[in-house]
């Protein structure tokens, strides 16, 4: 099923086939790193959400339809990567992650994490442990409020602008004094509208993010220094 892919990679097939991934969050970005990551060969595979899917979802999140309404997360998602390869070795976590059970995740191993939660307090741990344990993470920051998907882009956390999230993330870093780079998936467009509450989003920018983030992982597998 992946010969296409193996036309630009070669054998470099079997490496993504053995690395280990986790995905935290399945909304709007986390559910098309998996998709992204699975249709590139990822057979192993922890996925993270303890959400489940409601009737605003539906206008950004891959796995979700008028039907499974109601239903979690983790197991919609689950059903999709099967049906796309039935070889993959699945982990599901229905919990919500909090900075009180983070470490219970680091009972596996993995070589990369795709971070597309939404708590600014896990976000920065993640950061910490990754750095401490030698582990390879790439981190959405937001994604609402934007309308130019061609604004993502991969970079470190130092080059971000306009996203208030990459605003605290990076004072982080910085108070923190952590020299190494922090990649991040982050726009530098302005906000589109005002935000009174509910922070408002669409298919295209989301979904972008969750690609960009697959991406940086399989290129990264590969070997590409051009990301």
């Amino acid at each position: 099923m992946f010969e296409r892919l193996e036309l630009l990679i070669n054998d470099k097939i079997n490496l993504i086939n053995k690395t280990k991934i986790l995905v935290i969050g399945l909304g709007g970005v986390g559910s098309y790193a998996v998709e992204g990551l699975i249709r590139s060969g990822i057979e192993n595979i922890t996925i993270v959400d303890n959400d489940k899917i409601s009737l605003s979802n539906l206008n950004r999140q891959l796995m979700t339809y008028q039907d499974n309404i109601g239903k979690y997360k983790t197991d919609e998602i689950e059903k999709r990567i099967l049906s796309i390869n039935p070889n993959c070795k699945i982990k599901k976590i229905t919990s919500l992650i909090t900075l009180d059970n983070i470490n219970d995740l680091f009972n596996d191993t993995y070589d990369y994490i795709v971070d597309a939660c939404d708590s600014v307090g896990v976000k920065l741990e993640l950061i910490r442990i990754c750095k401490r344990k030698g582990i390879k993470l790439i981190s959405s920051m937001g994604t609402g409020n934007k309308m130019d998907p061609t604004r993502l882009k991969i970079m470190d956390i130092r080059k971000t602008s306009y996203d208030p999230l990459a605003k605290i993330v990076r004072k982080m870093v910085v108070s923190e004094h952590i020299k190494e780079k922090v990649m991040v998936v982050s726009s530098d467009e302005k906000p589109y509208v005002k935000i009174d509450k509910t922070i408002p989003s669409n298919s295209f920018v989301p979904a972008t993010a969750g690609l960009l983030c697959a991406s940086y992982i399989i290129n990264d597998i590969v070997g590409d220094d051009n990301v």
